[in-house]
């Protein structure tokens, strides 16, 4: 069993979303299988692909917040920068990849992360996952995250 996923992004300060073209992408639920909180088992979707690197917190400026879920928000919005480049935003994502370099981190601020992810990505969950890393390339980045997107042709 397949459903649609949900794409609407949230508007920042309005907590309005505004109408945003339907996502061609299809979350993937097995059958039987827990609904996730928060991401998806799986996406598919037809389109052209475009892949981010692994982007960090960083403002475009070369600044990190020393707060997790800030450096979360910029990560995301540096990834949805590359994708807009592409000609797509965040309901085109399928998949996201984060790496943390404090697993305790992520864990305790949950509860804040989601309202921080929403700002950024709406209600679109791709397929996640989360892994921890001894560290990363620049010494003051608590997160890197890669971005898969399927855009329309």
């Amino acid at each position: 069993m397949t459903k649609t996923a949900e794409t609407s992004r949230i508007e920042p300060g309005t907590g309005a979303a505004p109408a945003a073209p339907p996502s061609l992408l299809q979350a993937l639920q097995p059958e039987g299988w827990p609904q996730p909180r928060g991401y998806a088992n799986g996406m598919a979707g037809r389109g052209r692909m475009a892949l981010t690197g692994g982007q960090i917190g960083w403002t475009p400026d070369g600044k990190f917040s020393d707060v997790f879920v800030e450096q979360v928000r910029q990560t995301l919005e540096n990834v949805v920068a590359v994708v807009r480049a592409a000609g797509g935003g965040p309901e085109h994502i399928a998949r996201l990849t984060w790496y943390v370099t404090d697993m305790e981190a992520y864990r305790n601020c949950l509860k804040d992360l989601g309202p921080a992810y929403r700002s950024v990505m709406g209600r679109n969950f791709p397929a996640m996952a989360v892994v921890q890393v001894l560290s990363l390339v620049e010494p003051e980045a608590m997160v890197e995250i890669e971005g898969t997107a399927i855009l329309p042709e």
